[in-house]
């Protein structure tokens, strides 16, 4: 059994779907993020002379992609494809993509985010801080090799700090999670911001974490997984769980852990987690967000496979390739409900380990 679950920062496995579709995928990416409106800012209004959202002004590090954390984990997605398949992506595309990012993250602009956010300590908590934290992990180790990475990365250190405070502050003060399967999950948060500290070197950050995660997890009963999915679910409450808790436990502990809360994965039972989710409307956002509950699920399951027997283990990384195949033409050919964000949790289902 492995010693730690793999998280966001690892590129574990062969990774073939990502190199094979690299460059639609940067490309889609800085289509979408180019892409001013439809526009959901979230944006609380503080007086009457705070009512401007126009994108570029309110948010001009992080605007278009629909809203503030897709544009962010979309960055993230054009970072971690120049770190791991700048070969397939071709110079030309690799040199638009390093040219947004260029034009994106500037101290100026990152400046502007983080007056913004200091302003409004609840805005995008928890899961863009999570993929705020994750971008800039990505420049960061992208930029020991790449000058240019480098000062993305340099440009990006302010809102990280800030970010790593909110995280510090917050959590004490939370007493129970957000379990659902969308933003607020605060399983999927703690395993973004936890992976992404470590490789900032902030072990600060990643106690706090592990301590949230064992006081709100840690004893766990049986999953519910009969009340999954919700209707507009992009995560499994259940999955998600597992995920933070094989890479917070200690290896028995997790084993152990695995066992009491989704005992028998992989052996017919919980098997709808194993289903690719029916999408009646992709073009809804709601509705889309199942689309994306496919690839989180291949990403989990691919995961979790290291941590049973190899027979189940075979079932889980079959049913990941299936919910992953079920979707990949909708990552780039879909709506813009699902172009916008969807190239993201492919690149998490990707770097799974065990992928093939």
């Amino acid at each position: 059994m492995p010693s730690r679950a793999t998280t966001p920062g690892d590129a574990a496995g062969a990774a073939t779907t990502a190199a094979r579709h690299a460059a639609d995928w940067s490309r889609i990416a800085r289509e979408v993020i180019g892409t001013a409106y439809p526009w959901a800012p979230a944006h609380v209004v503080t007086g009457p002379d705070d009512t401007d959202v126009t994108p570029h002004r309110l948010h001009p590090a992080f605007h278009g992609s629909l809203d503030w954390h897709s544009c962010v984990h979309m960055q993230w997605s054009l970072v971690t494809l120049l770190t791991r398949y700048a070969g397939a992506l071709g110079e030309r595309e690799a040199a638009a993509a390093r040219s947004l990012l260029e034009e994106r993250l500037t101290p100026e602009h990152v400046r502007v985010e983080v007056d913004y956010l200091r302003a409004r300590p609840g805005f995008e908590r928890p899961y863009g801080w999570a993929w705020a934290a994750q971008l800039a992990a990505a420049a960061h180790e992208l930029g020991v090799r790449d000058p240019q990475a480098a000062g993305w990365a340099s440009a990006l250190a302010p809102l990280i700090d800030l970010v790593a405070g909110r995280v510090l502050e917050h959590l004490p003060r939370q007493a129970y999670p957000v379990r659902h399967g969308k933003h607020q999950n605060d399983a999927f948060a703690l395993l973004l911001l936890r992976d992404a500290y470590a490789r900032l070197g902030r072990e600060d950050v990643v106690r706090a974490c592990e301590e949230a995660a064992r006081a709100w997890f840690a004893d766990d009963g049986p999953a519910p997984t009969d009340a999954e999915p919700g209707g507009s679910d992009f995560l499994s409450p259940a999955l998600t769980e597992a995920l933070l808790m094989t890479a917070v436990l200690e290896p028995g502990d997790a084993r152990r852990w695995l066992e009491r809360v989704l005992p028998g994965l992989g052996e017919g039972r919980h098997a709808h987690l194993l289903a690719v989710p029916e999408v009646r409307d992709p073009t809804d956002g709601q509705g889309a967000h199942l689309l994306g509950l496919a690839l989180s699920r291949a990403w989990a399951l691919r995961t979790l496979a290291a941590w049973v027997q190899e027979s189940p283990a075979a079932a889980l990384r079959a049913a990941a390739d299936e919910q992953e195949d079920a979707v990949l033409g909708d990552i780039t050919q879909g709506d813009f409900m699902a172009t916008h964000w969807l190239v993201s949790f492919a690149l998490l289902a990707d770097g799974a380990p065990g992928r093939s």
